[in-house]
């Protein structure tokens, strides 16, 4: 049983790979408003009904780290060192995670990056991918913070946190946008309002 069950999995992730990878091929030789999902079930030599099976739509086959991320996320609240808090916690996971996309050389990744950047409906899931997670971050934040789970605060923090990637794109340090929750728009906004 555990064998069959192996192998069943195993051609699943097959198949699943099978198609990000046409998907990818496709997206980058015509762009990703000129294929269409027919198309890259035909690539994959699967049929539409499975490409479904693995991807809700056409711009999921461009995402496959939305589970990973969500975990990364919480993990980042509930499993940070003992004596920091939770905001440090977001802004070092994310500032990690930013630094790593930002140092990879990959020729992969940066066609994927390129991908995405090319087509608004991309940028719009990608963002849409991330505060698809606010209720889980919301979540492990409440409890971290030890108030009830749908505690403004804990919300307002989760949406704010998965916020920044998208803020930061083009060169932006993700910590100053952390550095301003921590200490408020207050002494911002006045030493830019009261100058001479």
């Amino acid at each position: 049983m555990t064998e069959t069950t192996g192998r069943r999995e195993r051609k699943k992730a097959q198949t699943r790979q099978a198609l990000a990878d046409a998907a990818l091929a496709l997206f980058s030789e015509k762009g990703f408003d000129n294929v269409g999902v027919r198309e890259i079930a035909q690539a994959a030599d699967v049929a539409l009904s499975t490409l479904f099976q693995h991807f809700p739509s056409k711009e999921a086959l461009v995402f496959d780290m939305d589970a990973d991320l969500e975990a990364g996320l919480v993990a980042a609240v509930r499993d940070r060192p003992a004596g920091q808090s939770v905001l440090h916690a977001l802004r070092d996971h994310l500032t990690a995670r930013e630094q790593q996309r930002g140092d990879d050389d990959d020729p992969v990744h940066a066609a994927h990056a390129a991908l995405v950047n090319s087509s608004p409906a991309l940028r719009e899931y990608a963002r849409g991918m991330w505060l698809r997670h606010e209720d889980a971050l919301a979540a492990a934040i409440a409890e971290a913070a030890g108030v009830p789970r749908d505690d403004l605060a804990a919300t307002a923090l989760a949406r704010f946190a998965l916020e920044c990637p998208s803020l930061v794109r083009g060169g932006h340090d993700l910590r100053q946008l952390f550095d301003l929750l921590e200490h408020g728009w207050g002494g911002w906004l006045t030493d830019r309002t009261h100058r001479p």
